[in-house]
């Protein structure tokens, strides 16, 4: 069975897109439009990444990680932002999260595929 990445993305149409590039990568892709959905999913089942937007409503992608490492105590599911927000970066630092990485809007296959191959080797 492949291994499950949970997409949490608000644009329509980049969540069709990147269904179609992760099933292309082998993957197992988990589509959801907002972060409460998402944490309910990651209560009931594990991810073996989540790729995250940030720019989200009615929690962000921020608010999203905070509850996911804080509330849920889970730190060891790798989560790759994936934004167009130029500052993300230094915010990112400032977590110190060694499970944490970015893909900057819009991505390309071969980024996806680097990025989720980093975390998921």
């Amino acid at each position: 069975m492949p291994e499950t990445i949970l997409v949490v993305e608000d644009d329509q149409p980049i969540l069709e897109m990147m269904d179609l590039m992760i099933h292309r990568l082998g993957y197992e892709p988990v589509l959801v439009t907002n972060g409460i959905d998402a944490l309910d999913l990651v209560r009931r089942t594990r991810p073996s990444l989540i790729l995250l937007d940030i720019m989200m409503m009615p929690i962000n992608g921020w608010e999203f990680l905070e509850r996911l490492r804080g509330e849920l105590k889970i730190v060891d599911i790798p989560v790759l932002i994936f934004t167009a927000s130029p500052e993300v970066e230094e915010k990112m630092a400032a977590l110190n999260d060694k499970n944490l990485g970015v893909l900057h809007k819009p991505v390309t296959f071969e980024e996806l595929r680097e990025g989720i191959a980093r975390y998921l080797s």
